[in-house]
């Protein structure tokens, strides 16, 4: 038998645009014949799905899980909205983040995972020749506490724990059961629509604070306002800015005539035991992918032969 080097699964995976997994598979079953694993590639449709790599996958859906102190959020994304309604896709969405559950949610981790006799990288291929559209695991994210619970909270559902939007919301505590969970899932709940950016003022990005300051600094500059002037109306700005943009000074959804904060103090109370948000986590579907400039009537318009 042939010994599979590095370099041949190299060669074969820039040539076809197969998973490396794949492409390794390809190579053993055919005995390290280049030509033969381009072939057995084609015929279990992985090159079809290869072809369709460099399209732009902005559309999806973001699958979510969690149970007692760990979960885990994934967003796998696809070309259109018509393949996030997909039943097989939905179910695939699931499964990944099952699987993350699992092993853990590194990205690469979780394509070379087995489910079954297959790879989810494989899985994923499969999918894509036979729905005929991009896909790709974008990202995934997990929190954990040594006691207290996880909670997840998934916005405009297309099937039980996969939606447009979702959120974990870690909560440290040694109160526990469903009063717990459920205070944990209502955070969850205002950390999807109010999209903070950190727990407190200490985790917001020091780059953002920067770039609120000088935004603040240069309109009352420009109004004519005294540096010593401009220096106490930013600072002021800036408190303005924490109570906008910090889970815990926002006004909790809930309740907005309380912060987050106090509402996490009267649980307190309740729960008769400390309680502490120790993370989130927020994925939107799409955020931050450049998406191409579309003229849907001109490319139906191409695609039936008009002009």
């Amino acid at each position: 038998m042939a010994t599979i080097s590095a370099a041949m699964v190299k060669e074969l995976r820039e040539s076809t645009g197969a998973g490396m997994m794949d492409c390794k598979t390809a190579l053993t079953e055919t005995d390290g014949n280049m030509e033969g694993a381009q072939d057995w590639l084609r015929k279990k449709g992985l090159s079809k799905a290869a072809k369709k790599a460099g399209r732009v996958a902005a559309e999806g859906l973001i699958g979510a899980l969690s149970r007692g102190t760990r979960g885990v959020v994934v967003e796998v994304n696809s070309e259109t909205d018509f393949v996030a309604r997909n039943e097989q896709f939905q179910g695939l969405v699931k499964m990944i983040a099952q699987v993350a559950f699992d092993v853990g949610p590194d990205v690469e981790k979780i394509k070379a995972a087995k489910v079954g006799a297959v790879t989810v990288e494989t899985a994923i291929n499969d999918a894509i020749a036979t729905i005929g559209e991009n896909m790709t695991l974008r990202r995934a994210a997990g929190l954990e506490v040594k006691a207290g619970c996880v909670a997840n909270y998934v916005h405009a559902a297309a099937t039980e724990g996969a939606g447009k939007l979702g959120v974990l919301l870690a909560l440290e505590s040694n109160a526990g059961g469903d009063e717990l969970a459920a205070f944990a899932r209502q955070l969850a709940m205002h950390v999807a629509a109010a999209n903070p950016l950190a727990i407190d003022p200490e985790g917001v990005d020091p780059a953002v604070v920067r770039r609120e300051r000088d935004v603040l600094a240069d309109k009352y500059r420009q109004q004519g306002k005294p540096e010593a002037a401009i220096v106490k109306i930013v600072e002021s700005g800036i408190r303005t800015f924490y109570k906008e943009v910090c889970l815990l000074d926002q006004a909790f959804i809930h309740d907005p005539a309380k912060s987050v904060a106090q509402a996490v103090k009267e649980a307190e109370g309740r729960f008769g035991a400390p309680v502490k948000i120790a993370g989130f986590v927020r994925y939107a579907l799409g955020e931050g992918i450049d998406r191409p400039d579309s003229d849907f009537a001109s490319e139906v318009a191409a695609a039936s032969g008009q002009k």
